[in-house]
């Protein structure tokens, strides 16, 4: 090896490891980690450690796929429970699962010696963002019980030192089936964002770093096999090699992606306008179509063809390796309205959730539906723009109404108009019934004191009103006041107890005006009664 040749990972790895245990009775072996018999034969196929998803057998992590028997309507059907609309998207997807997976169950099974040469139908999906499309794949992988995995292609660099490898989403497909190799090998890794690694030839040329990425990207969508361990993680080297040691099972070396499906997918603004520009090419004059500024552009994807890809800054080759293409298209305020109330995965079933959870629950109008969904629309980020209505219609009652008596209120339009407003009229219509929730509060500060420190606090009707009126006056909680005000209280009831055995104290108003004070006097009270008793 030359002076410039730049230094082994595992030769370092080795020597560290020798430096670990150079004292004990371990022994290491000295052969590199690429060449050591650190791992079984990459035939190997032992599942290591129990399976992340409850429906796979512990036994056989391939059980669900080896009798895999989902018709294209069954796997549509599932999809509709829990995305609206995207039909197109949903049928063309339910078929090139169904045959994938179909492929995969006759390798795995004797009808393996049937099975002829097959390419991988590898999913391209287009659309704008919200529609639904990581949603779809992860409602597929659930369906079907394999492991998944979702990127950002925008995250990785050609040589993994400046970002992420591409190589580490199939390691991380492993780690989401809790160490299974076998079924890591048969899983579904999405990249979303992937136009965002592509761009058009221009005066500097296309960007190398995009490049380099779907170069990287190609070799794992055919057939590759990849190292479970990075080279450049030498902790993870040395935590595979200490597990040996320990006498555990050895672990496979790589995984192949021979089964893994490949699904990419873009919002590709861009290319919409080229693809409009391409198809109205013929349009001149007088013929030409008039423009419309409140047109749709997402909808020219489904008229995407290879050459557009190509030209968009894809390499010819990344994008054949993707020959499954289906544009989603983007959602209106009805369907978003649908999503709401008919949709399994409805965020409102969320928000739902939030507020049960402090025993409150909520009614919401069909008008209101529809304004959400309408408000929705205009935020241009499809579903993802109900959650951001919700989140700014519900923020204060969020805040306010687990501290309050109020149990129950009306989602209606006005609400939606002026969600402040209604806050402050529904507070005030309960306000008689805080009172209570307040008192309810200052006990349940007593009985977690009494818990922690085994004296009884009780609290007269002055001390009461007083402390409310304070909680009223700062709107602080009634348990920050009574933690700011007696936190030096054990320690000064401690001395009472040992002068005169008290453990049942009444504080009146004086108490809660100055604690410190008050506390003070009972102290030098105790002091003298455990004098004049001495």
């Amino acid at each position: 090896m030359s002076d410039k040749d730049p230094p082994n990972p595992f030769e370092e790895i080795q020597r560290q490891l020798s430096e670990l245990f150079k004292d004990s009775n371990v022994k290491v072996s000295t052969n590199s980690f690429a060449e050591s018999d650190f791992f079984t034969d990459e035939s190997s196929n032992s599942p290591d450690g129990p399976l992340q998803n409850e429906a796979v057998s512990e036994t056989d992590p391939l059980e669900l796929i080896r009798h895999f028997k989902l018709k294209p309507k069954e796997v549509r059907d599932h999809l509709n429970r829990f995305v609206i609309r995207q039909d197109e998207a949903k049928k063309v997807l339910s078929v090139a699962i169904c045959d994938h997976y179909n492929h995969v169950r006759q390798t795995l099974s004797a009808e393996k010696t049937l099975a002829k040469e097959y390419s991988k139908q590898n999913i391209l999906l287009l659309g704008p963002t919200g529609v639904g499309k990581t949603y779809l794949i992860k409602n597929i992988a659930r369906l079907i019980g394999v492991p998944f995995v979702k990127a950002d292609a925008t995250k990785f660099s050609e040589t993994g030192y400046v970002g992420s490898d591409v190589e580490d989403l199939v390691r991380d497909l492993v780690k989401a089936a809790d160490g299974s190799v076998e079924l890591a090998e048969h899983g579904i890794i999405f990249v979303d964002e992937i136009d965002k690694i592509a761009s058009e030839a221009g005066a500097g040329g296309r960007d190398v770093s995009g490049r380099g990425v779907q170069i990287n990207l190609l070799k794992l969508m055919e057939e590759t096999e990849v190292n479970l361990f990075s080279p450049t993680d030498m902790m993870a080297q040395m935590q595979a090699a200490m597990e040996i040691q320990r006498g555990n099972a050895p672990q496979r070396k790589s995984i192949n992606t021979r089964n893994i499906l490949f699904i990419v997918s873009g919002a590709f603004d861009k290319l919409s306008e080229s693809i409009k520009k391409r198809l109205n090419q013929s349009q001149m004059g007088f013929g030409a179509a008039p423009h419309d500024d409140d047109e749709d552009l997402s909808s020219y994807l489904k008229y995407a063809e290879t050459t557009d890809f190509t030209k968009y800054g894809f390499e010819p080759e990344f994008i054949g390796r993707v020959p499954v293409r289906v544009a989603c298209r983007a959602l209106s305020s009805e369907d978003l309205a649908h999503i709401l109330t008919t949709s399994e995965g409805s965020i409102l079933n969320q928000y739902h959730d939030d507020f049960n959870g402090y025993g409150i629950e909520f009614d919401i109008t069909a008008k209101a539906i529809l304004s959400i969904a309408q408000k929705a629309s205009e935020e241009g980020t499809g579903a993802r723009g109900l959650m951001t209505v919700l989140e700014r219609l519900f923020r204060d009652f969020k805040f306010e109404l687990p501290s309050s008596a109020i149990k129950r209120f009306d989602v209606t339009t006005e609400m939606i108009k002026d969600p402040l407003s209604t806050l402050k009229e529904l507070e005030a219509k309960n306000a008689h019934l805080q009172q209570d929730v307040w008192r309810t509060d200052i006990k349940r500060f007593a009985a977690n004191f009494e818990q922690q420190f085994n004296f009884t606090l009780e609290f007269k009707p002055l001390a009461e009103q007083a402390l409310i009126q304070e909680a009223l006056t700062t709107d602080a909680t009634i348990q920050s006041i009574c933690e700011r005000k007696f936190r030096y209280f054990e320690q000064g009831l401690s001395i009472i107890h040992r002068n005169s055995g008290q453990t049942v104290f009444k504080l009146g108003k004086l108490a809660i005006e100055d604690p410190d004070r008050e506390l003070s006097k009972w102290v030098v009270r105790s002091v003298e009664h455990a004098r004049d008793h001495s």
